[in-house]
C-alpha cells in the first residue's frame, strides 16, 4: 500500500481512470454487439445508424487514451466493411 502523499494521490487517480476506462470500454463493446446484431438480422438501416454511434464512440474513446487510436480506426473500418456487405 501507498505511504507517501504523492503515492496516496497516484492510487486514488490510478482507481478512478481505471473505473472509468472500464466503463467505457464495456460501453464500446456493447455497441459494436448492436452493429453486429444488425448485420446478423441483414438490417443495412440499423446497422449504419449503430456503426455511425459506434465510431463516434471509438473516437471519443482513442482521443482520451482509452484505446489505442489504431484499434479504433482498425475496429470502425473492419465493422464498416461488415455493414457494407449487406448492401451488395
Amino acid at each position: 500500500m501507498a505511504t507517501h502523499k504523492s503515492a496516496e494521490k497516484r492510487a486514488r487517480q490510478t482507481k478512478r481512470r481505471t473505473t472509468r476506462n472500464e466503463t467505457i470500454k464495456s460501453s464500446l463493446k456493447t455497441f459494436e454487439k448492436r452493429v453486429r446484431a444488425a448485420y446478423t438480422k441483414r438490417d443495412p438501416k440499423a446497422a449504419l445508424d449503430a456503426l455511425k454511434k459506434l465510431a463516434g464512440q471509438f473516437d471519443k474513446a482513442a482521443s482520451k487514451g482509452v484505446v489505442h487510436a489504431k484499434k479504433a480506426a482498425r475496429k470502425v473500418s473492419r465493422l464498416a466493411k461488415l455493414v457494407n456487405s449487406i448492401k451488395v
